[in-house]
């Protein structure tokens, strides 16, 4: 046996424990089957952890998650938790952990795989064989930039304030994380922002292209305004190959590039770090769906996203590309074997639950093994 190193599995709310139970019966194979192990703990995150502890993340899950060499994340979240005050809100506890393990760069791959080419909303042709990785900047911006707050003015009337604000080196991190990325498939960044509008842009355009001239000069580097760049998505998506924006903007285009494939259960994410002296980042995972609470416990949920999500953390954290394939191809063959869960039903499919599906990937691991 192999043991690979630490995983911090946090399971959350809502469907978050039904899809990562699939998640440990893959873990489970990769020891009968591969003889590779990790050092696996669970802890409680979001609303669950609010229910046991008060708080959305406990300090101890975070000294745990800090010393660990992944974090999967399930799903945090429900009306459950609602109307509980901001700061203490299940989300919280996914932004602490952002936030403690320096997670600035957010991985959004956009796959479409062929048997799921009719559940898009475009046209086939148009989405067959897509693959794009959208690389967000996810620490700075507008969502973390101050001043912020709501303020009265002296009229009576109120005016809410949020700050874009970004440095020479948030800009330049994720850059460098987006042209890597790009040297391991076709050679190509797309780097999106309004530089037309907003001083931000300006300067996010110059220091993409300092790292790009300075470090990456091999890989093509392209501009595109935002709002151009949405539009592209669902004109032409596979003109792109790897899109590198700020924290805003890449939250509304990586949404725009999920629908593409015809289903959010369907797709992974990954969040990482900067590089120690060995190489290492620290990295959560996760995938694009929510906690879905009006399925949660009833065995429909989709599991492949987190499945997805696992296979991103083999292959980035773990250096285990042969078994993020295998894992990834086992899913492709389940799926076009007809295999269905409800959120990607199609006609002449068949409709399974969460398990079935899980089950069904595993033995596709078996065949593919063999």
């Amino acid at each position: 046996m192999a043991n690979k190193g630490k995983l911090l599995i946090l399971p959350g709310d809502g469907i978050g424990p039904e899809v990562m139970r699939e998640v440990r019966r893959v873990i489970d194979w990769m020891a009968k089957k591969r003889g590779i192990t990790f050092e696996v703990e669970e802890a409680l995150v979001g609303g669950a952890s609010i229910d046991a502890y008060g708080k959305p993340v406990t300090d101890e899950t975070m000294d745990i998650a800090l010393a660990a060499d992944a974090v999967l994340l399930g799903a945090v979240g429900g009306p459950k938790w609602d109307d509980l005050p901001f700061e203490v809100k299940p989300e919280r506890g996914l932004l602490r952990l952002r936030k403690d393990l320096g997670l600035f760069a957010n991985l959004r791959p956009a796959m479409c795989f062929d048997a799921l080419v009719d559940a898009s909303t475009l046209k086939p042709e148009i989405v067959r064989g897509l693959d794009i990785m959208i690389v967000r900047e996810l620490t700075g911006g507008v969502y973390f930039g101050t001043p912020r707050g709501i303020e009265t003015l002296p009229d009576g009337s109120r005016r809410g304030v949020n700050t874009q604000v970004y440095t020479t080196e948030e800009i330049r991190r994720v850059a460098r994380v987006a042209f890597d990325i790009a040297t391991k498939r076709n050679n190509k960044v797309t780097s999106s922002e309004k530089a037309n509008v907003m001083e931000s842009g300006i300067l996010w355009r110059e220091e993409v292209t300092f790292v790009h001239d300075k470090e990456f000069p091999g890989v093509e580097l392209s501009h595109m305004y935002a709002d151009n760049c949405a539009m592209q998505l669902v004109r032409n998506p596979k003109q792109f190959d790897v899109i590198v924006t700020d924290n805003l903007f890449g939250d509304l285009l990586s949404d725009a590039a999920a629908m593409l494939t015809g289903s959010l259960g369907m797709l992974p994410s990954a969040s990482l770090g900067a590089a120690d002296a060995n190489g290492k980042r620290k990295a959560m995972y996760e995938p694009v769906h929510g906690s879905a609470p009006d399925i949660a416990g009833k065995d429909l949920a989709n599991p492949i996203a987190t499945l997805l999500s696992f296979a991103m953390a083999l292959r980035y954290s773990f250096d285990l590309g042969a078994e993020a394939d295998l894992l990834e191809k086992a899913v492709e063959n389940v799926l076009g074997g007809g295999l269905r869960t409800g959120d990607i039903m199609q006609p002449g499919m068949a409709k399974v639950s969460t398990g079935v599906m899980g089950e069904s990937i595993v033995r596709a691991l078996d065949k593919l093994a063999a």
